[in-house]
């Protein structure tokens, strides 16, 4: 469905509405503030495909994990971010015709995301004895990021006095549509009404959250407000307030919808219904029009810190936009007990919950376009899990305080039902110990880790240490049984990336061991007694485990294996595949999938750009070229890396092909899944692309170091990254590049290679040297 939205830097554009593209474009087109979010439903009835999404940040069910095969060790459920009470709904019918898409004639019609200031806007014509034109504007605020205000507003031409009839409601009568067993997760606990409107409050069944969702309606024809009292209706966990209006004369309706949403994770249960009341009162108070206002406001404070600027290419600066614009609806850093799911506010496909995603990609981002604590919040979340983590471990028999983060959670608890990712994938405690290290290395915050960081790193590293096996035959220890980054091989021998990782985590370790022992050595002792740390031995099992480490590699290729075997499978290249066989999870069966060559994401390449540092250019080149054709890309977070690692080796039509994939990875639809909801979690990645690719953003030594690569297309690009004291804005032209120092502090950088010494509140050009 390539090209169905429109072209442009600050918007996402559908004209005309095509009900099979309907789904794809509730997901594009989704609204969030960090505290809610919702899919691009229809206000009115829609009769047609739809997943209904209306989200509560942290609210969640245990859902019943359901296997055909229980083996010990599986998580009891997977946790799922609820669908919500549907907050949006107003059902309208005019002169006995009800407004619903999927029936009615519909024509002009066009939705509009306005990523510059925050709001979704939709406009069309329903054809029928009475001709209605209707706009709509709605926004979820991040003001006041409880809350959320729709104006719908239609004009009904004189055709004898047409009856109206208007029903703003709540209801919380909704289920996931992804629910094991078909459950209904909420349960009321009250309902009622005031003057002008009304509220549901619900409690999810098992965990006990409880959210009171409320409105404030009102009615103006021609401008004036409407003195009609609402005919009230309720049932369960629905309340509603009908205005049935006798219209004499042609006339303009406009409905004034303010909802909001308090949850008991923020406020006492006993004064949820007080609370909402008041917030209600307080954001009708102030009108739609200065929320709006406050709302662009608040979203151009945000542009004005991590916009990128592309010139020259609208399609790619529409992409990075969209991408930036939905990692802040998504995410804001002031919760430390929230985290970022794949899909974000946009849909119920991984149920909402933490992966890898965020250290490996998100965590980037937020570095250098967010204060420093909004990072730190991302890592204290996985620190205050770290006792679920060793509890997990435990499940699956390991001793002594290892630990075992979950690949899926909402509380640190593990909630993935896949054998072969639940027991196998264990590469991902590596990717949370990375983000221990690039936090530090990017802020220069070593309290972290005698705070912190440490205790993390030595319980991952009694894991890798108890989880490795010793190979009398080629007296080396071995990694067995692993799924590394490629989910398209399963219970693999040697992955060469989480071998890798593993060694890396232990090195770290020590190293941190040295650096916290130094720092504050009374620290040092007191979290050693309190975890049991036998310094000398653990030590030295970490370093004979680091200098005896086997890795699967091919001395005529010159590259690293996937894991042993990789070369047994016949080589087909991605290019040989017909594209009628694409994607291969949607057309092939699992047992082709594992038995062939293809890779769903970058697995040795992930390893290389986590660690690029440690080997050459032509090592680089090597498995890239060897890796990267037998990649199909289907998973979201592929494209970025090999952009990343395309830019660094100078090959920038590569690069610039994988960007605008992962860029516009959503708005194209490229894997044939955003009807599920959007990739949040490789939006960071697309950032990532333009950043660290082509702006050859890296930290070595402290020092923040660019060597960037102006893709053809582009006249210019520029990005902006806080660097600890120091706020720069980096613009990159063919004249060279030129770093606006925006603090009051000076800074040294590195550029292709030389220091550059950036004064405060200063502008400095560098010529790329010929």
């Amino acid at each position: 469905m390539k090209d169905y939205f429109k072209v442009d830097e600050w918007k996402i554009i559908e004209e005309g509405f095509d009900p099979h593209y309907n789904k794809v474009a509730e997901s594009v087109f989704s609204l969030g503030n960090g505290r809610m979010g919702q899919r691009a439903n229809f206000e009115e009835a829609y009769s047609g495909e739809t997943l209904q999404g209306n989200y509560v940040a942290g609210v969640y069910y245990p859902d019943k994990t359901r296997v055909g095969w229980w083996k010990n060790g599986y998580p009891e459920y997977f946790a799922k971010v609820l669908n919500a009470a549907n907050w949006i709904g107003i059902d309208i019918r005019v002169a006995g015709m009800e407004f619903d898409l999927a029936k009615c004639h519909v024509s002009d019609f066009r939705r509009e995301l306005n990523m510059k200031e925050g709001y979704l806007k939709r406009y069309f014509n329903i054809l029928g004895r009475t001709n209605i034109e209707a706009e709509v504007t709605r926004f979820c605020s991040i003001v006041d990021d409880e809350c959320g205000a729709i104006k719908y507003k239609f004009g009904v031409p004189d055709e004898g006095e047409p009856y109206t009839s208007i029903i703003p409601y709540i209801d919380g009568d909704v289920k996931n549509q992804d629910a094991n067993y078909d459950e209904k997760f909420w349960e009321e606990v009250d309902r009622g009404f005031w003057e002008d409107g009304g509220y549901v409050h619900l409690r999810t069944k098992k965990t006990g959250f409880e959210v009171a969702t409320g409105m404030r309606c009102f009615i103006l024809v021609n401008g004036k407000p409407i003195a009609i009292e609402p005919n009230r209706i309720e049932k369960d966990k629905y309340v509603g307030c009908e205005y049935a209006i006798q219209l004499e004369e042609a006339s303009d309706v406009t409905i004034y919808k303010f909802a909001a949403n308090i949850s008991s994770q923020n406020h006492p249960k006993e004064k949820l219904i007080e609370v909402l009341k008041e917030t209600l009162d307080r954001i009708a108070a102030k009108g739609f029009d200065t929320m709006l206002a406050e709302q662009a406001a608040a979203w151009a404070e945000k542009w004005k810190h991590n916009d990128i600027i592309i010139e020259g290419d609208a399609a790619a600066q529409q992409g990075i936009r969209f991408n930036i614009f939905q990692l802040n609806q998504t995410y804001t850093g002031e919760d430390d007990r929230l985290n970022i799911g794949p899909k974000g506010f946009t849909g119920e496909k991984y149920g909402g919950s933490t992966y890898w995603d965020t250290e490996a990609y998100c965590v980037p981002f937020y570095l250098a376009t967010a204060p420093q604590k909004v990072a730190r919040n991302l890592l204290l979340y996985r620190y205050k899990q770290l006792g679920k983590a060793i509890d997990n471990a435990t499940l699956l028999g390991f001793k002594n305080g290892a630990a075992l983060y979950p690949m899926v959670t909402m509380d640190g608890t593990e909630c993935h039902n896949e054998w072969e990712i639940t027991f196998e994938e264990i590469h991902r405690n590596g990717a949370i110990a990375f983000t221990i290290f690039n936090y530090v290395r990017y802020t220069g915050d070593e309290a972290y880790l005698t705070d912190y960081g440490l205790e993390v790193l030595i319980a991952i590293s009694r894991f890798w240490a108890q989880r490795i096996t010793w190979s009398a035959q080629r007296q080396q220890y071995v990694m067995l049984g692993v799924t590394g980054p490629n989910e398209y091989e399963n219970n693999v021998n040697n992955n060469w990336y989480t071998s890798t990782i593993a060694t890396w985590c232990l090195k770290y370790t020590l190293e941190a061991i040295g650096k916290v022992k130094k720092a504050n050595e009374t620290r040092y002792n007191e979290l050693a007694t309190k975890i049991s740390f036998e310094e000398e031995t653990e030590c030295q099992k970490f370093s004979d485990i680091i200098a005896k480490m086997y890795y699967a590699h091919d001395d005529e290729l010159q590259i690293f294996l996937q894991q042993d075997g990789y070369l047994d499978k016949e080589q087909i290249l991605v290019k040989d595949l017909p594209a009628t066989e694409r994607p291969l999870v949607q057309k092939w069966s699992w047992d082709r999938i594992l038995r062939s060559v293809f890779i769903k994401q970058a697995d040795v390449l992930q390893g290389l750009y986590f660690f690029e540092d440690d080997y050459d250019t032509e090592t680089l080149r090597r498995n890239y070229d060897f890796y990267e054709p037998r990649t199909v890309h289907e998973s979201s977070l592929s494209p970025c890396v090999h952009a990343i690692l395309a830019a660094r080796l100078g090959d920038i039509d590569r690069a610039y092909e994988f960007y605008l994939r992962t860029s516009r990875l959503d708005i194209d639809d490229y894997n044939n899944d955003t009807e599920d909801g959007c990739h949040i979690t490789s939006m960071a990645g697309t950032w990532m692309s333009v950043v660290e690719g082509f702006g050859g953003m890296r930290v070595k030594d402290g020092v923040l170091s660019f060597n960037p690569l102006l893709p053809h297309k582009w006249e210019a690009f520029s990005f902006q990254v806080g660097f600890r004291d120091a706020l720069l804005n980096v613009r990159v032209s063919k004249a060279g590049v030129s770093i606006k120092n925006k603090s009051n502090n000076s800074i040294t950088v590195k550029v292709y290679g030389n220091d550059h010494t950036i004064n405060a509140n200063a502008d400095t050009l560098i010529k790329k040297q010929a």
